[in-house]
């Protein structure tokens, strides 16, 4: 059981980061990202690793304008969780 990898691709929404000051909310969505993929893998927010690619489709249009939403692949390593961009 300790060799399992667990895969799954969530839908991750920023709607109520629209609420707080614009210039913090690219950092605030990657603290977003963090937070979710450690309550749905159950792990502690220090095993979340995200790819330097889903941080570039957040900040794709600046520190503003986050996406509304980001589709993304956890895949559970052990007691590591790695958020990647889906393969499509």
């Amino acid at each position: 059981m300790a060799d399992e990898e667990i895969e799954r691709i969530y839908t991750i929404t920023f709607r109520d980061l629209k609420n707080i000051p614009r210039t913090k909310r690219a950092d605030r969505a990657i603290k977003h990202i963090r937070e979710f993929a450690s309550k749905h893998m159950k792990v502690g927010l220090d095993e979340v690793w995200i790819d330097h690619r889903v941080n570039e489709m957040v900040w794709a249009r600046g520190k503003k304008k986050i996406p509304s939403r980001i589709r993304v692949k956890m895949i559970k390593f052990e007691e590591v969780v790695e958020v990647v961009p889906p393969e499509e």
